[in-house]
């Protein structure tokens, strides 16, 4: 069974962040540079919300908000639901899946330790499957 640990040692625990009185417009640009659809919103270490480009175009662009002018703690979505290391990518799909979210922070000992996507989770799944598919193979061709 493959954990979020597996995840991130594949991926790498790169943390893209953001702090809560940035401007969202300084959020988006930082989501383009690096390609990514969601930023950590921290405080220091505490991690206080997650910022996606969901959040962006409900809560600015359908709103009438100023990008420049709306700080990120006005549109990050806050609680967060986290997981730990040793959580398995089926439970990851199944909270993001009943809580229709796209990212799930990493907490490990109290610290952020990377961010999981769903893309991520779907491309975990599909090698387990097809490394489940090659043994089938070479049992029934031995």
């Amino acid at each position: 069974m493959t954990t979020v640990h597996h995840l991130l040692e594949r991926k790498g625990r790169a943390i893209f962040r953001i702090g809560p009185d940035d401007p969202v417009l300084e959020a988006i640009r930082s989501m383009a540079e690096h390609h990514i659809g969601a930023l950590l919103v921290m405080r220091g270490q505490e991690l206080v919300g997650i910022v996606s480009e969901r959040d962006y175009a409900r809560k600015v662009i359908l709103m009438g908000r100023s990008s420049s002018d709306t700080p990120v703690s006005q549109i990050m979505t806050t609680p967060v639901t986290t997981v730990g290391p040793d959580t398995a990518v089926d439970e990851c799909m199944r909270l993001m899946t009943e809580r229709r979210i796209r990212h799930l922070p990493v907490i490990e000992r109290g610290r952020v330790a990377g961010l999981v996507s769903i893309g991520d989770l779907v491309k975990a799944v599909i090698e387990d499957q097809q490394h489940a598919i090659e043994q089938l193979e070479s049992y029934i061709h031995s």
